[in-house]
């Protein structure tokens, strides 16, 4: 079946009309024809069952048949991460932290890092096609880039955590995950978080968590707190 994504429905509706671009790929490259159903999802938790009232390419109209609303996951997962140079990467991390389940995004400009600049439209879009795929109801939030000092004097420094490469104790991220209703996870770019950057996160009451004895990067990293967080929570 057809999922689209309707981030202007609402439950009250009992008909929809597809964006152009929508329409055009349900009528006329997958053939289909008035009656075939057709999934939505807002991306605020609803998930509604349609078919196609009229099967125009450029204004496909659906009849709106069932509808439900998906409560969020009671546990709540935020990774903050410095960009990658190569967009490959976080793209690549974007589309898989959503499949596997994630609640919001936040990208850091760090000292180190090498992408000082990010534009979020095509991340978003890639958001919203791993939703589809995955068939879950909510669509994480995604910051735009902000200086690492700026993001952490917003944070709440009991439920946030900072995955660096300096010694010291850490906490297991497994354990952090399985401390409380949720997190936030800051990991940095791929020559790690500078001693001033780490100094200040710990002055704030961060504290220091790992995610296993292997070098990892960036990317990896941050969909390896996603992945931990999952399987901690059940």
């Amino acid at each position: 079946m057809l999922t689209c994504f309707a981030p202007d429905l609402t439950p009250t509706q009992t008909v929809y009309q597809l964006s152009e671009e929508e329409s055009k790929h349900a009528v006329r490259v997958l053939r289909l024809v008035a009656g075939d159903a057709v999934a939505l999802i807002d991306g605020r938790g609803g998930l509604y069952t349609a078919a196609i009232a009229e099967a125009n390419p450029k204004r496909c109209q659906l009849r709106i048949i069932h509808h439900e609303t998906v409560s969020p996951r009671p546990y709540f997962t935020h990774v903050a991460v410095a960009p990658t140079k190569n967009l490959d990467r976080m793209e690549w991390f974007v589309e898989k932290a959503v499949e596997v389940g994630v609640e919001r995004i936040s990208f850091l400009r760090c000292a180190r890092s090498e992408r000082r600049e990010l534009k979020l439209e095509r991340l978003e879009k890639i958001a919203i096609s791993a939703l589809k795929q995955s068939g879950q109801a909510w669509l994480p939030q995604l910051d735009e880039l902000q200086d690492f000092g700026a993001f952490v004097a917003g944070v709440a420094p009991e439920t946030t955590f900072i995955a660096h490469l300096e010694e010291g104790e850490r906490m297991a991220m497994a354990q952090v995950a399985g401390a409380g209703p949720g997190c936030c996870v800051l990991i940095g770019p791929e020559g790690d978080f500078t001693p001033q950057e780490i100094a200040l996160a710990l002055a704030k009451g961060i504290r220091p968590v790992t995610l296993g004895a292997s070098r990892l990067r960036t990317e990896t990293a941050a969909l390896a707190v996603v992945f931990t967080a999952q399987l901690a929570r059940g």
